[in-house]
């Protein structure tokens, strides 16, 4: 679509919005045609909602719903899904000065995991830092997301040590939690424990790599694809799910698999600690 900028520059004439960044597949050359076109409205309120949605209908030919911020939940903050020329375009909310809050607390090594639906590893708050730092600005009248993007480029030595220094206690200590689960036949509860201690593995892969992870999608395949992933890694950890049973022993089974898995991702990333 060769319209993405012209709505950037209209969305970044509308009171409150900052700027405008192109982000997902599409900003990173990953993509495929049927991709959607992901638009970060960077705000700082009060945000002209109502101008959006007189925007959003005059793009698409009909009303469209457009959120207050806040309406999507407390980390996908709201925005709107349009159609525009054939092609999915979701405008997406970030407040930028929270954006820049989490920015500082990154470099200070801090992080929280904020529950929000569709998102069933919660969302990890530097995902706000590496959503701008992969980004591709579009529209920036004030330079200021542009000026904050540079700085996101060098990902914090401080941040990657915690991601890492996090996954060596969190993932052997959910997976012998789960062993009680496995022992009562707890599929449910195994699985959970299974898919958090992953999570947290790929997170310290991708600190080691100092790359960002922004959601659960295709996260195992891209941390699988990283110099310092243990031999199979995406394979191995997609296994995990694939059919680890609901008896006492098939569920042991797994967690055991699991288990020399985060030996050896914990071993791989062991030398960036300090230690």
């Amino acid at each position: 679509m060769d319209r993405t900028v012209e709505i950037a520059n209209r969305l970044a004439g509308v009171s409150g919005v900052v700027g405008v960044c192109l982000g997902g597949s599409r900003a990173t050359g990953t993509h495929s045609p049927d991709s959607d076109f992901d638009l970060g409205l960077y705000y700082r309120g009060p945000l002209d909602t109502a101008a959006l949605r007189l925007l959003a209908a005059e793009l698409t030919g009909e009303p469209v719903e457009v959120t207050e911020p806040g309406g999507w939940g407390p980390w996908v903050d709201g925005g709107a899904w349009l159609t525009v020329d054939g092609h999915r375009v979701d405008w997406i909310y970030r407040d930028l000065d929270r954006v820049r809050r989490v920015w500082e607390q990154c470099r200070d090594g801090r992080f929280e995991i904020g529950t929000q639906t569709g998102h069933p590893l919660g969302v990890y708050s530097h995902a706000y830092v590496g959503e701008l730092s992969v980004g591709r600005v579009l529209a920036d009248p004030s330079g200021e997301l542009g000026t904050l993007r540079r700085e996101t480029r060098h990902y914090p030595e401080p941040l990657r040590r915690a991601l890492i220094d996090n996954a060596r206690w969190e993932a052997p200590f959910i997976l012998t939690g789960a062993r009680k689960g496995a022992a009562r036949g707890d599929a449910f509860y195994v699985a959970g424990c299974l898919f958090r201690a992953v999570g947290v593995l790929v997170h310290a892969l991708h600190a080691h790599d100092r790359s960002w992870v922004l959601n659960e999608k295709g996260a195992v395949r891209a941390a699988g694809q990283l110099a310092v992933a243990p031999a199979g890694f995406a394979e191995r950890a997609q296994a995990l799910f694939a059919a680890p049973g609901s008896t006492p022993d098939t569920l042991a089974a797994a967690l055991d698999d699991a288990e020399r898995l985060a030996a050896e991702v914990v071993d791989a990333v062991h030398d960036t600690t300090g230690d």
